[in-house]
Formats: C-alpha cells, structure tokens, sequence
C-alpha cells in the first residue's frame, strides 16, 4: 500500500524530491528509490526528524515499534499523521505519540494498487480543516475517498471495500468456474467474467438508477436472468452477503481489541 501511495504521488505530481521513504530492507529500499526517484533513509527517524506529513505505512503488529522508533524525533513538532494501519485506534496512536497529535486514520484498500482505490477516513479533533484536505489528497493519488463522522464506522468500512475486493475475486472465481464448466476454454471465461464485471461497475457508477433497478431492467420475466436469479434467491445468496459483512465487522472490532486490551473500542 505505501509503495502503491508513493506511485500514485508522483503520477499526480508530487516532486519525487519531496517524497521521504522510511524502509529497513536494503532490497526493498533499493528499488523504491530507482522506481521513484524518492528519497529513501534505512531508518524511520530520518524521516520523522523533517517530515510535515508523516504516513504511518507499517502492519499493526508493529506499530508500536514504529511509533517508538519516531516519538522522540516527532515530539513538540507540527506534524500530521496518517495511520493506515488497521485497528490501530486513533487514542493509541495519541497514547502513543504524546501531546496533542493531529491523526487522520484510513482504510484504504488493493485496488489502490492500479489507482482504483477508495478510501474510508476519520480524523480526530485535533486535525484542522488543512489537514483533512492534504489527507485527501495523498489518498486521492490512489482512488477516491469518503470521510466519516466516527472512528467506530472504520470496522464498517473495512467489512465492505476492506475486505470487498475478495468477495468479488471470489464471484469471479465461481463465475469462471461456471463459464468452463459450460465448455468454454480457460481464457475465453476469464476475460467473458471480468470483463462484465468491469462493464456491471462502470454501468452502475455511471447510472442515475438505483443497482435494484438495474438489475430489474436485465431480468426479462421468463428468461435466462430470471432463471439465473431464481437459483441465487433460493440459495439466500442476499442474505449471504449480508451476514458474510456482519461477521468481517465484527472480526474487525475483534482485532480492534486485541491489540488495545485495555481500551475501549468500537462496538
């Protein structure tokens, strides 16, 4: 994800020269420096110790290494914090850093990687109108983004385009499953699958009507839509989904609590 933030930095912009990279690997650090033409430092104090914008890139796990890495370079500086580590509340990224820290947390998710992403934001109080705009804008070089009003909704949203991306990959895996069964050939099927996917989407977004309706208008009575739902309805496919969201959301908050025991968290 921090790699797919810095690509889309630069294509939208960004001097690559303003662009500072924090990454221990040697390899790694190597090639985000060829690819981008950003500054690369082999340790998270580099960066913090002349950063205004800080993004913090690292898996959850590690996050508090990371904040103990950077807490004596960032104290009493203006810096705005960007989390996009998930579960990481935004009272333990404060705990965390000390003072009054500024904090806009994000759930972004894969598709960024083609800059077809879209993200899910919250800042605390603390962060200023400024803020929430350069947070958009990182966040806009890889997609699109909706701001919520409580951190509690960030579970939600990591339940639908969080997670999302796989229970499409997993129709599409069914689907093509289906079109060979059907007798067509490996290729034919994926691209026939993805293709209309695809086509569903930019149709639904591009629309004035609501997904029902458009689903409506493709399902004459009587025929092959009809019948194809009829299966799908009689299997409670729907409801499926709907409980298959419930339980990422509540797995969500789950992860949310492990790693702050202590805190209180969303519900």
């Amino acid at each position: 994800m921090a790699t797919s933030l810095i690509g889309g930095l630069v294509q939208s912009g960004v001097p690559a020269n303003q662009i500072l990279v924090s990454e221990p690997r040697d390899e790694a650090r190597e090639q985000i420096g060829q690819r981008f033409g950003v500054r690369v430092f082999a340790e998270n104090h580099e960066v913090a110790e002349v950063a205004e914008i800080l993004v913090l890139a690292v898996k959850p796990q590690v996050m508090r290494d990371a904040l103990d890495s950077i807490s004596p370079s960032v104290a009493g500086r203006s810096i705005l914090f960007i989390s996009i580590a998930a579960g990481i509340t935004v009272s333990s990224l404060e705990a965390g850093l000390g003072g009054s820290p500024r904090i806009v947390r994000v759930m972004p998710n894969t598709p960024a990687l083609v800059g077809a992403g879209i993200s899910g934001l919250f800042a605390n109080c603390a962060a200023s109108a400024s803020d929430k705009a350069h947070a958009n804008l990182i966040l806009q070089a890889v997609g699109k983004t909706v701001w919520l009003t409580e951190e509690k909704l960030l579970d939600a949203v990591t339940a639908i385009s969080g997670s999302g991306p796989a229970y499409f990959f997993y129709m599409l895996e069914a689907l093509q499953a289906a079109a060979e069964a059907e007798g067509l050939d490996a290729k034919t099927a994926r691209l026939l699958t993805i293709e209309t996917a695809l086509g569903a989407s930019r149709l639904a977004l591009a629309a004035s009507e609501s997904v029902a309706t458009l689903r409506k208008q493709v399902t004459s009575p009587g025929g092959t839509t009809e019948a194809a739902l009829n299966v799908l309805q009689s299997e409670d496919v729907f409801d499926a989904y709907v409980r298959a969201v419930a339980a990422a959301r509540r797995r969500a908050d789950e992860l949310s609590r492990e790693l702050h025991p202590t805190n209180e968290t969303t519900t």
